[in-house]
């Protein structure tokens, strides 16, 4: 369900991997007897049309049910946990010019990607708070 990189794609205004993450969630909230029933109906992809109006902008990660909301906070929490940094510290070394400008050019661009992703991460728990 995930793909072969194990991860969803966000940007900042959709998932980018939305069918993957829409099925995922679907999944990891159904009840035993909702999975044994999905699966029976062999209607992996009879959910199409559902689906299609289900595209999942940032509006609609705000309205998602409950237990998917809990589910994908959780999931971000555990993701920034992974960092060794958290965002305001990436924040106060980009905005340090003296200890931004002793970083080499790839701790630079490093920085920039870990502060966005970061960035990206927390506008997700505050959309599905």
């Amino acid at each position: 369900m995930v793909g072969e990189e194990g991860a969803f794609v966000l940007g900042w205004d959709e998932v980018l991997t939305e069918e993957e993450l829409s099925v995922t969630l679907k999944v990891l909230c159904m009840s035993e007897e909702e999975f044994r029933e999905y699966k029976e109906q062999d209607g992996w992809e009879d959910d199409s049309e559902e689906e299609e109006n289900s595209a999942l902008s940032n509006e609609a990660l705000s309205r998602l049910k409950t237990p998917c909301k809990k589910l994908l906070y959780d999931s971000v929490l555990l993701t920034l946990e992974s960092y060794r940094a958290d965002l305001k510290a990436e924040q106060d070394l980009l905005n340090n010019k003296e200890a931004y400008e002793k970083l080499s050019r790839r701790e630079q661009q490093a920085l920039h990607v870990r502060y966005g992703q970061k960035r990206i991460l927390h506008q997700l728990l505050q959309l599905v708070q």
